[in-house]
């Protein structure tokens, strides 16, 4: 028994006729989204790159946010993600999410404590 892929993308607002077209399209999707992004990395708007968002340009958050949206059209769409069971795409997307925000949070704390010893010096606790 042959296992049929849905062939829509944006929830069905986009649709094809076949397996081969739409890889085509979600290759131009992220062909598209790689253009604006490597665009955007050669002019550098001053406008996104003098104004901040939570102490960092938006430039970097244009760039983060188009890097999430090509990561889920690649493991959604080329890995086949959406012809399987909610449990494995739960468990596969969660799992990372966790992953994610555990290093952010690594990150943040250990760049906090550089930034506190470059500024303040090294101080020595006295047990």
């Amino acid at each position: 028994m042959a296992h049929e892929h849905k062939l829509e993308i944006f929830r069905g607002a986009l649709k094809f006729k076949s397996n081969v077209s739409k890889i085509w399209g979600v290759f131009i999707l992220l062909s598209i989204v790689t253009i604006i992004e490597v665009a955007l990395g050669i002019l550098r708007p001053e406008a996104l790159i003098g104004n901040k968002f939570l102490a960092m340009n938006l430039l970097n958050w244009i760039f983060i946010l188009l890097t999430i949206v090509k990561a889920y059209y690649i493991t959604w769409d080329f890995m086949h993600m959406r012809d399987e069971t909610v449990g494995l795409r739960r468990a596969v997307v969660w799992t990372g999410v966790f992953l994610i925000a555990y290093i952010i949070v690594l990150i943040l704390i250990e760049g906090d404590y550089i930034y506190e010893v470059y500024k303040n010096g090294f101080i020595k606790f006295n047990f």
